[in-house]
This record gives structure tokens, sequence and C-alpha cells, in this order.
């Protein structure tokens, strides 16, 4: 069967992929989850049959670390401060400057009507959707608030800094136990022993 594939840009001033591992004073890893990629393809496309299953991201840009502090005022607060109305400062290591190129295959995860060809469809849509930035939901680094500065076709001047090699010793893949419609899983799927190789991560089926 013929593969169909789509791809992104995506840059911005700030990011943050949390390692669920850091504790209260949260730190990203160095590049975007699966879950992240999949969550920017599906802010562009969707369809009940098929998705866009994440293969693998270029990091090209140099991966720097910035301190981060925000006030949270959201119902995880300590009891105490809920009452009173005070929010909660919450300390992050975030990644700056970023830019990655984003690859993904489209897959099917249910019989589409007829004889209609669902994964052409999707890709068509999906380079339609992106050229003209339209989206269901604006796409974010991240965080919600981490929107960014550029998201489209792949740019001339961007490339894989080579320079980036790496090993993430256990990176966070999934929390679901489908890639559509699932249900959270009792304990999140991790990937052990990522490799970042001349600034290309592959992710994991």
């Amino acid at each position: 069967m013929k593969s169909y594939e789509c791809s992104f840009e995506i840059a911005g001033p700030t990011a943050m992929f949390t390692r669920p591992d850091s504790g209260s004073a949260l730190i990203s890893y160095p590049a975007p989850t699966c879950s992240a990629a999949k969550g920017i393809f599906e802010a562009i496309v969707r369809l009940r049959s098929a998705y866009i299953r994440p293969t693998k991201v270029e990091i090209c840009a140099p991966i720097q670390f910035q301190k981060y502090t925000t006030n949270y005022g959201g119902p995880l607060r300590k009891t105490r401060l809920a009452a009173s109305g005070d929010s909660y400062q919450l300390i992050a290591t975030v990644l700056v400057n970023v830019c990655y190129r984003v690859y993904g295959v489209i897959e099917r995860v249910a019989a589409p009507p007829g004889d209609f060809n669902d994964l052409h469809a999707c890709q068509e849509i999906f380079m339609r959707r992106l050229e003209r930035g339209q989206f269901y939901y604006m796409p974010c680094l991240g965080w919600k608030e981490f929107v960014p500065s550029y998201i489209g076709l792949f740019r001339e001047a961007t490339a894989p800094d080579t320079t980036i090699n790496l090993t993430i010793p256990s990176m966070l893949h999934s929390v679901f136990d489908r890639p559509s419609n699932g249900k959270r899983l009792e304990r999140a799927r991790y990937v052990q022993n990522v490799q970042i190789e001349n600034g290309v991560m592959k992710y994991a089926q």
C-alpha cells in the first residue's frame, strides 16, 4: 500500500515538553514528545478513520534551557492557597529559541466509507490547511501559552543541527492505549534510551 506522509516546520521563542519525573520544579525534554508532535498534527487536520503518526523530528536550532516562572491559579493549588485566592508560583526549566521539522505518516484506524481514499484525503487536507494557516486550535510548543512564531512548510534556511548528539534515558511516549479514541493508561508508556543523532530523533511506533 502506498505510504502517505506529512511534515511541517515549527519555531518559537519558548517551548516546554515536560518530563513527568521532574517533580514540582518542571524540566523540559530537549525535543517534542511523540504526543506533543501528534497534537500539532491534530491541530491542523482530523479524520475519523485516519491519523498522522509522528515518525521523527529534526532539531534545527541549538538546545538552550532557561528558567521560567509563572503564577498558577488552577485547581491543583494547595487548599490554603485556593481558599485565600492566592496563586502558586511555578518554576520551570524551559527551552528557548526553538525550531523543529516534524515528520509523520498517515495511518488508518477505521474503515473509510465506500472507496474513499482517506489517507490521500488526509494528506491533501493537511497540506492545504498548513499552507493557508488554518487550524482547529492554535498549535503550541508544549504548553498552550507557548505559541509558535512560525508554523508552515519547510524554509530553505532551516536544517538539522548536526552537532546535537545525545541520549535521553527515558522519554514519555503516550498516555493512551490507542492512537485515536483511546483510554488513558494506568501507567504511561515510556521509551528508553532515545537517541538524538546529528540533530535527528526518531519516534518509536
